[in-house]
């Protein structure tokens, strides 16, 4: 006999399917790669890095990587590449005032800016590496700076009778002082970046503001 309670089944529930890993693009893969490698050249430097760490931290084999960039020197180009061409934009949309002071002003901001926000680029750029040429390091960005200092000290020279051949040297000298402070105040960050860039601009526009037509030097030579 059937009781009239009868016994419900208990169905067993379907286990949860795993999410579905979601596949990357090529070109998402690549700029996974970018970044990945960007922190870690930063963190090490290009002699220290390996194509297996790459991998390592993006879940990838390594042939992926070699795939994508031919190697660690292939990846280091791109990633130094692109921090020239970030840097170098910031510095060239800064320089939008009519005033040489104001220019400086706002180079000196971009560059402390740049250090600010993108500091694992900044470090990439610093690490000198043996695999590049003089195209694609710190040392070239901050030449490409001084060509266009160059250009508006040159005029300044022009105007107050100064010899503007001797414009380069100077554009070379202020650009040299903001890059080596730079590069102090990426370790400190002390004090706070406008603060820098009003002393760098302090002792650039003031010494600038006074300068000897033809300067010697006092120490006598022997």
């Amino acid at each position: 006999m059937v009781s009239g309670n009868r016994r419900r089944r208990t169905v067993a529930a379907a286990p949860a399917k795993p999410p579905s890993r979601v596949r990357m693009s090529a070109a998402q893969r690549r700029e996974q790669l970018i970044s990945i490698g960007r922190q870690i050249f930063a963190e090490r430097g290009f002699d220290a890095t390996s194509i297996e760490e790459v991998a390592s931290r993006a879940k990838v084999s390594k042939p992926v990587v070699y795939e994508h960039f031919g190697g660690k020197e292939g990846l280091y180009a791109v990633v130094v590449d692109r921090e020239v061409r970030s840097l170098l934009d910031r510095i060239t949309t800064a320089l939008t005032a009519g005033h040489p002071r104001e220019l400086l002003e706002q180079a000196a901001l971009a560059l402390l800016g740049y250090i600010e926000e993108e500091t694992s680029g900044f470090r990439v750029l610093v690490r000198e590496s043996p695999v590049l040429s003089a195209t694609g390091n710190f040392s070239s960005v901050m030449n490409d700076v001084a060509h266009q200092v160059e250009h508006i000290l040159g005029a300044e020279f022009s105007s107050r009778g100064y010899e503007p051949k001797l414009a380069e040297l100077y554009a070379q000298a202020l650009v040299g002082m903001v890059a080596l402070t730079g590069r102090w105040w990426l370790e400190v960050r002390k004090p706070r970046k406008e603060t820098v860039a009003a002393h760098l601009v302090n002792l650039a526009w003031n010494g600038l503001s006074h300068l000897e037509a033809k300067p010697g030097l006092i120490t006598s030579t022997r």
